[in-house]
């Protein structure tokens, strides 16, 4: 049988200094219908600050619960993470389950997480926001249909139902393990350095259509290779850091990195336990900022991307903007403006517009030349003929003459062994 669809009211203070109330309570529908929460009604207050006992006034929660009556729903959504006196007041108030915007991202994050990383960083966040709320949620869990998607999947009931002592202890075991996970990361990414080959890294806010860019470069570079990653049009389909070479036709490679897709309040647990897959996007070389341009909310988004990145300290690294999904509106396109590139990615144009702006931004350290190799100097000649764009080819009495684009540290590594001319 299919399990009933529960029916959520959401609940919003909007502070006088917060302009995009409305779009953070769009946005929080969104969630819900991510967790198969029904949202049939919506009740918002304006006010100077948050209620520190009940979030909203005393005449608001008489409003909520007859509106929770009248809709016959069983959760209210709190649109701001509430502290654990706050959820014990409003359970005692509204004889409902309450949870807020924090549990929902939670919630949705343990249901996506694939790979041991992800999954023990999901399950590290959701521990250290139940440890100070055991008392309320434990009730919240009493009253708890089977229906909808919070379920709490990866830390699940039976640890909400653990004392504070072995939740602690089970956050050192995680903790310890994926300390292990990323030191093996940061082994890999020191390899990559040593390689000094450019990383360029996606970035976005959630479902703007990166991992699909990312397919698209992969098909398009190295067709039949198999190397797609996980895409799909739902909030943080990925979750996980996957990384792929690209290697252009004249022998120029890049790593092209896809990260977790940024939604406004990322809880502050989720942030911290998924800090060593977000170190992947402070040490780019390039960021390509992706963006939905069909969605009327596209700019709210890319604020929301650049406080991200501002907050993980990632704001300096030089930024290519991709305004993708074009073909689902009235812009012109495939179209390069300064450093954006209007595309594609489901139509695959815009494709080598975007690869001439990370060209022009990461390969900076190439030089044309012209040189001429002796012919005992064979390995030479078959070195830049893997590695550099070799153009002309001639053969001299001497030795073998090339016209060729190389890195400036290749040409210096066997400048001894040749002569330019």
């Amino acid at each position: 049988m299919e399990p009933i669809q529960q029916e959520a009211i959401i609940v919003g203070v909007q502070l006088q200094n917060k302009t995009n109330f409305a779009y953070s309570m769009e946005e929080l529908r969104n969630l819900a219908a991510a967790c198969d929460i029904k949202v049939t009604g919506e009740l918002s207050q304006k006010a100077s600050r948050i209620n520190p006992t009940h979030y909203i006034g005393t005449g608001k929660i008489q409003e909520l619960a007859a509106l929770l009556e009248e809709k016959e729903a069983t959760i209210v959504i709190f649109n701001d993470e509430l502290s654990p006196s706050q959820i014990r007041n409003l359970e005692s108030a509204l004889d409902q389950q309450v949870i807020d915007r924090t549990i929902l991202i939670l919630n949705i994050f343990a249901e996506r997480a694939k790979t041991k990383e992800a999954q023990l960083q999901v399950e590290v966040a959701q521990l250290q926001y139940m440890l100070p709320r055991l008392t309320g949620l434990r009730e919240s869990l009493g009253r708890q249909g089977g229906g909808s998607g919070l379920t709490n999947r990866g830390a699940g009931e039976t640890k909400l139902e653990l004392d504070r002592r072995r939740i602690e202890e089970r956050i050192l075991v995680l903790q310890t393990e994926l300390q292990q996970q990323v030191a093996r990361r940061q082994i890999q990414r020191k390899q990559r350095h040593k390689n000094e080959v450019p990383v360029v890294c996606l970035v976005g806010y959630t479902n703007t259509g990166k991992s699909s860019l990312m397919n698209v470069m992969v098909d398009t570079y190295h067709p039949g290779s198999h190397k797609q990653v996980f895409a799909k049009d739902m909030l943080f389909a990925t979750l996980e850091t996957s990384v792929r070479s690209i290697e252009l036709p004249d022998h120029k490679t890049f790593l092209l990195t896809d990260t977790v897709g940024f939604v406004s309040q990322l809880p502050h647990h989720l942030v911290k336990a998924f800090r060593s897959t977000l170190e992947e996007v402070t040490e780019a070389d390039l960021l390509i900022h992706v963006v939905d341009y069909s969605d009327p909310e596209y700019k709210q988004h890319m604020a929301v991307t650049d406080e991200t990145l501002k907050a993980l300290g990632a704001d300096h690294i030089p930024t290519i903007y991709a305004y993708n999904k074009a073909d689902l509106t009235d812009q012109p396109y495939p179209l390069v403006q300064d450093n954006s590139v209007y595309l594609s990615a489901k139509l695959k144009r815009g494709i080598d517009e975007l690869t001439g702006l990370i060209r022009a931004h990461v390969f900076t350290d190439y030089i044309q030349c012209e040189i001429l190799v002796p012919f005992d100097r064979g390995g030479v000649v078959s070195y830049f003929n893997e590695h550099a764009h070799v153009q002309s080819v001639s053969y001299e009495e001497t030795g073998t003459r090339l016209k060729l684009e190389c890195r400036v540290a290749d040409f210096e590594k066997f400048r001894s062994e040749f002569i330019e001319v």
